[in-house]
């Protein structure tokens, strides 16, 4: 009964003061708005990123190289790619001792650069792929016009060269682009293959990349001797931990390290499983710093409510001291400022949710528009989360001014101007 009675007072107040309760109710409006829209997003990111990883197929390892007496999951091993620190090394018999392994059906190693590449009066800057023949019987697209480069062209250092989809268009347009040439660096290479368009995988365009047999990348344009990673596919997907346990002794072996110290490693064997937790943990960890943020921001709208609220007890002193006069308790004058706060807080997370749904759909929208699959995923944990913050807001501010309203004295508040 005490709540019928108060809800119209409160809600009769805050409509006769619209300037103060928008700009109050605006303040809880953006962090109620902010924390659906980070639990969305982190939502959203987590499946782009799981839909990444399984385009690349779960039947795989991947070994590349690390720097030595750090774990391979530190920072330090792509802060060295970062700083220009070339990593050699796994070497081109490295690679072909793993394709000797029991259950590895075939593996590609691949190096990468970049350089100017022209064709007649147009030239470009361009990724370079250096890998051997079994790129494409492993990657998830395929050649669409021509063939890809075989091994023995690899090994005689054969200028040959297989087209991203997007360098095709670049140079050639809807023209045959192959039996033509195209100049990468200072030498000659004959187009023998296009790929398919393969669009973007982790925010890298897939199809402006040239690619070229591996040894000809390394001795004619690279002047290395080492392949930056190699990708092994599996015979038994259920075997992966294996397979990379009996890879990681090979090279241990091959290498000269020590079996039972992984941090002198100069090497890391990844599975797909390892990459799928690996990223589940930084998001997770990502989403939580930002949820963090976001409740930074109610607090500050929480204490804006807390100064509004105050003010206004102290601007309707007397207005208090009347009702406790014609017979209000100080039980009906706490709850009509509380309800006041809840009132503020409730319609201000309304407000919130939809903004925040609002604004992850676009986001959604706008990466579709630049190519990207970023799902628009409604976290309804997000929108309970918020409503709740909402509500927890309201109470929790708005008791201390709700109970300085209810202890006024009504004598001394009929004679406050």
């Amino acid at each position: 009964m005490i709540l019928a009675n108060a809800l119209p007072i409160a809600t009769g107040a805050l409509h006769r003061n619209k300037g103060r309760t928008v700009l109050t109710i605006l303040g809880v409006v953006i962090g109620i708005a902010a924390v659906v829209v980070v639990m969305s997003a982190g939502n959203a990111l987590e499946a782009f990123v799981l839909g990444q990883l399984e385009a690349f197929g779960s039947d795989y390892i991947e070994i590349e190289p690390k720097v030595p007496n750090v774990s391979k999951t530190s920072t330090a091993n792509a802060h060295g790619l970062t700083q220009g620190v070339a990593m050699t090394s796994l070497k081109n018999d490295d690679l072909e001792a793993v394709q000797q392994m029991r259950n590895i059906k075939m593996v590609y190693g691949a190096v990468t650069g970049q350089a100017i590449v022209r064709y007649a009066n147009d030239k470009k800057t361009a990724m370079l792929w250096g890998t051997t023949e079994d790129y494409p019987r492993i990657d998830t697209g395929e050649v669409a016009e021509g063939r890809f480069f075989t091994d023995e062209e690899s090994r005689s250092l054969a200028r040959v060269a297989v087209l991203g989809y997007d360098v095709k268009q670049r140079f050639f347009g809807e023209a045959d682009a192959l039996g033509q040439n195209i100049k990468v660096g200072k030498y000659n290479f004959k187009v023998i293959g296009v790929y398919s368009q393969k669009g973007s995988a982790f925010f890298f365009n897939m199809d402006d990349i040239i690619y070229l047999p591996l040894e000809t990348t390394q001795k004619l344009i690279m002047g290395i001797d080492h392949v930056s990673f190699m990708v092994a596919k599996l015979q038994d997907p259920s075997r992966e931990q294996e397979s990379a346990d009996e890879a990681t002794r090979l090279l241990r072996d091959r290498h000269n390290l020590e079996s039972d110290n992984p941090d002198k490693d100069d090497f890391a064997v990844n599975t797909p499983s390892e990459a799928k937790d690996i990223l589940g943990t930084v998001i997770g960890g990502i989403q939580l710093l930002l949820i963090a943020i976001a409740a930074i921001s109610l607090l500050v709208g929480g204490v804006g409510i807390m100064n509004i609220m105050y003010v206004s007890v102290t601007e309707r002193t007397s207005e208090i001291g009347l009702r406790k006069a014609v017979g209000a308790t100080s039980r009906d004058v706490l709850w009509q400022f509380l309800l006041e706060a809840v009132v503020i807080t409730f319609v201000g997370g309304i407000v919130g949710v939809v903004l925040g749904i609002a604004v992850s759909a676009g986001v959604s929208v706008g990466a579709s528009h630049f190519g990207f699959d970023f799902a628009f995923i409604i976290s309804w944990a997000g929108v309970v989360l918020a409503c709740i913050f909402s509500i927890g807001t309201g109470l929790l501010f708005g008791l201390y001014p709700a109970r300085k309203a209810a202890r006024l004295d009504p004598i001394e508040a009929l004679r406050y101007e």
